[in-house]
């Protein structure tokens, strides 16, 4: 057996420090890219249509019913509560059924539709599956489809406090 010399170290390498700390960084680096790679993956925005086309058409018929709307002077004032929603329509009408659009501003998957109901002239209520939020976009129209409003709802439209 060898003397050995000041100041070296009999211990194999993976039992020495430094290989593990040089190796670790790029590992990190590594799986921080995974991690980000994932979270992209499952968080991806529903910015880009693909059917731009097809959406630019209804984009056109949509306009056409707000301006049917407009034509016959309808406002709406929409209050949501965090599982109803009661519809003020002016002026009052004959409209049958109503449906509520709720779309999320960023996130598709969270959009959902609601039938409103008659409850008195010009008032309609519903009960909403989930809880909508402020900057949520609402569109709302007949069963027949001949008019179409929509809006924003707004940190004022929410009464949380009434719905215990």
């Amino acid at each position: 057996m060898k003397p050995a010399l000041p100041g070296t170290d009999l211990l194999p390498w993976y039992r020495q420090f430094w290989p593990w700390f040089l190796i670790a960084l790029p590992g990190t680096v590594v799986v921080a890219a995974i991690g980000t790679l994932v979270i992209a993956q499952r968080g991806a925005d529903d910015l880009v249509v693909d059917e731009y086309y097809r959406d630019g058409l209804a984009i056109n018929r949509r306009l056409e019913k707000q301006q049917r709307a407009q034509q016959l002077g309808l406002q709406a004032i929409l209050r949501l509560g965090r599982d109803s929603a009661h519809l003020r329509l002016q002026p009052p009408g004959d409209y049958g059924t109503l449906r509520l659009d709720l779309s999320h501003p960023l996130q598709a998957k969270s959009d959902f539709s609601v039938e409103l109901s008659p409850i008195a002239p010009g008032e309609y209520a519903a009960h909403l599956p989930r809880e909508a939020g402020p900057r949520w976009h609402w569109a709302l129209q007949p069963a027949d489809g001949q008019w179409r409003l929509d809006g924003v709802v707004s940190a004022t439209d929410l009464d949380h406090e009434r719905t215990p």
